[in-house]
């Protein structure tokens, strides 16, 4: 399969080579030339989450010189589970992604593509450059799965005083090959600037550069799995699809499953559910498509007014009226995520972050205008990563997974950076031949 840019100007390329560029040479997003189609016949015999994940990415991965390391790419990436859990409230579950060395759903994609890129990079005087912007989880995710490895360097650009203590923490704790810049900005203000660097010819024909964002096609292709497994488990027990609720900001978890659902995995409605940065709900409501700066909500890592994932949804959709159909969106706001969190564990005992909050809110607001079926929140953190709000909302102490205490008792540091281009471009330059 090869794959081609969103923008339509750039050659086709092989998987391999759109992984390790990141973003296409005309700044659009890679996405394959054609989707495959998948009836869930041909997962009859995969029950394990690593062997639905190396049946559904097969044919991406046809005629690439990764095909023949596929099936030990997957047992490498997902050594963790995705339970589909029960909630109190019938016909409905919840889908956990935060089982991970991180507490965080971007475990998952970060895991596979460093697998992908270990076995794609070619020995060099210098090290590859993973550059990534994150609102709040991505980045240690992305640290976590390349960290030790001195064939990378990471370089971590996340808003400062804008994500949770504890993963501010987590963003700094890893030191050697990872380094993390506390930028005076928003996300989309670090993500403007690590596009900024990709579009930068001159200092791409010097310094080695790739992307763990949610624009990587290492990093979204393999979300698909746990949507496929949990609707492959959910119709085999119940012999119907099973319906998302998916809280999003940058649209890359969110579009993983419709991808999943579009090559024909047993997946029905799919929802959208946003905090109150609302880029996305109000394009769907009916405006004009309008970038906006993002504003500081309890959500964080959904802070995003310029979802860099909504140029595939529109590949993929490309009738707008036609999009807004096919999805509800719904935007919740601080005060409702506390309320969800608050109302949920005094009811039924559930404890949710602030991202799965969103999609619960959702999930409650769609039953009572009707919505029938079963339905899926996405929980997308454990939330104990942001015990200050959570903890005084249920009145009691979260329990901290054991990989995430584990990376609390490390020391973290993290070295300011202005909200400039010219301080990161000098940030890299400087870094980079240090390695050399």
């Amino acid at each position: 399969m090869k794959f081609t840019s969103t923008r339509g100007t750039a050659p086709a390329t092989s998987l391999s080579d759109a992984i390790a560029a990141g973003l296409a040479p005309d700044g659009g997003l890679y996405v394959p030339d054609a989707l495959p189609r998948l009836a869930s016949d041909a997962f009859t015999d995969c029950i394990k989450l690593p062997d639905v994940a190396a049946r559904l990415l097969a044919p991406f991965f046809a005629g690439d010189a990764l095909a023949p390391e596929l099936d030990s790419i997957c047992a490498e990436a997902f050594t963790f589970p995705a339970p589909l859990r029960a909630l109190a409230t019938p016909r409905d579950s919840v889908l956990e992604l935060f089982h991970g060395p991180t507490a965080a759903f971007k475990d998952f994609g970060a895991r596979f593509l460093a697998a992908c890129m270990r076995r794609i990079i070619r020995p060099a005087m210098r090290p590859l450059t993973i550059l990534v912007a994150t609102s709040g989880d991505t980045g240690a995710a992305v640290a976590a799965a390349f960290h030790g490895r001195p064939e990378f360097r990471v370089v971590i650009l996340y808003p400062d005083g804008r994500v949770s203590k504890r993963q501010a923490h987590q963003l700094g704790c890893f030191g050697g090959n990872v380094s993390a810049l506390r930028v005076a900005g928003s996300f989309d203000d670090c993500q403007s600037m690590v596009k900024q660097a990709f579009a930068d010819m001159p200092l791409r024909a010097w310094l080695s550069l790739s992307s763990a964002n949610s624009i990587s096609l290492g990093r979204l292709l393999p979300q698909m799995a746990y949507y496929a497994h949990a609707a492959l488990s959910h119709q085999r027990t119940h012999a119907t699809d099973l319906n998302f609720v998916v809280p999003t900001g940058n649209l890359g978890n969110a579009l993983a499953c419709v991808l999943a659902r579009a090559i024909g995995l047993p997946i029905g409605r799919i929802a959208l559910a946003t905090n109150a940065n609302r880029t996305l709900p109000d394009f769907f409501a009916g405006a004009e498509y309008a970038p906006r700066a993002s504003i500081a909500t309890l959500a964080n890592a959904m802070d995003v007014g310029a979802p860099s994932n909504f140029e595939r949804l529109r590949w993929l959709y490309p009738d707008a009226a036609q999009l807004r159909r096919d999805f509800p969106v719904q935007w919740v706001d601080d005060e409702a995520i506390r309320a969800t969190i608050r109302e949920r564990y005094a009811r039924h005992g559930e404890v949710f972050c602030p991202h799965t909050a969103c999609a619960i809110r959702a999930l409650e607001n769609l039953r009572a205008d009707g919505a029938d079926g079963d339905w899926c929140a996405v929980a997308t953190a454990h939330p104990a990563k942001f015990e200050a709000i959570v903890e005084p909302l249920i009145g009691r102490h979260v329990d901290v997974p054991p990989a995430l205490a584990q990376l609390l008792a490390r020391p973290s540091h993290a070295d300011p950076l202005a909200n400039d281009y010219s301080a990161l471009r000098a940030f890299l330059e400087s870094s980079a031949s240090e390695h050399v």
